[in-house]
């Protein structure tokens, strides 16, 4: 089966996500993470792109980034191959190291550039592994602390009045939901409906009120990862109803 096609940005900006094949870890000790970090600064050598931030995990890594002339893969491509062999031979081992297909979703407004920034930073503390944004070591975060640093810090600043209102959006808390919370799972029209029977009676869906009926939907929309489209189609309802609903 043919792959489905990466969906495109139209502002040139993703949200990247790189995962060790088989959840393998892909960094080891700190020198691992400093080689990533120095792959990232190599491949800027190299081609034109812009990098707002970075989380790099033990088993995968998110990145959000603006492409220029280049094709979202081949900047992947110059970030992982040399880290990937790198990681073989001091590991002294073969093969794959990341995932074959990276995820990634286009980031076209600025709202969402906003949630995603956020997000990437707050992986950590959301994992466990810290209990303040700013004591992760690996993240972008720091950065935007600082001045000539790996990542371009004023487009997101200027979103702002000034650095504070920066750090106060970036370290309260949230339930944001990104890439990998949100797959779009392929069900056939009689799958789907016999998940949904199975989990909600929809035959009370027009007597509830507006908020009743949303809540119920977002619920369906989160359990089944469905695409709007086809729910749409199963619960016979309006799929701009469904749209609106995040």
């Amino acid at each position: 089966m043919a792959r489905r096609a990466r969906e495109k940005s139209q502002t040139g900006i993703y949200h990247i996500m790189l995962r060790g094949i088989d959840k393998r870890n892909i960094f080891i000790n700190d020198s691992d993470y400093e080689k990533f970090i120095e792959y990232i600064k190599k491949a800027k050598e190299k081609i034109e792109f812009t990098i707002y931030a970075y989380c790099l995990m033990t088993n995968h890594v998110h990145l959000l980034l603006k492409t220029e002339s280049e094709e979202i893969g081949d900047v992947i491509r110059r970030i992982t191959v040399g880290y990937a062999q790198y990681h073989n031979i001091k590991n002294g081992r073969t093969g794959h190291l990341f995932e074959n297909r990276f995820k990634s979703e286009p980031v076209d407004t600025d709202d969402y550039f906003l949630i995603v920034l956020r997000y990437i930073h707050q992986n950590p503390i959301k994992a466990g592994m810290v209990e303040r944004i700013e004591d992760y070591k690996w993240s972008s975060y720091n950065e935007y602390m600082k001045k000539n640093t790996l990542i371009n810090s004023t487009f997101a600043l200027n979103y702002f009045k000034d650095r504070q209102g920066l750090i106060e959006y970036m370290t309260e808390e949230s339930e944001d939901k990104c890439l990998e919370f949100n797959p779009k799972k392929r069900y056939t029209d009689e799958e789907l409906k016999e998940t949904i029977y199975s989990l909600v009676d929809i035959s009370i869906l027009n007597t509830l009120d507006r908020e009743a009926r949303d809540n119920l939907l977002k619920s369906i929309k989160e359990t089944t990862g469905a695409s709007n489209r086809q729910l749409s189609r199963i619960l016979k309802i309006g799929r701009g109803i469904l749209d609106r609903i995040k």
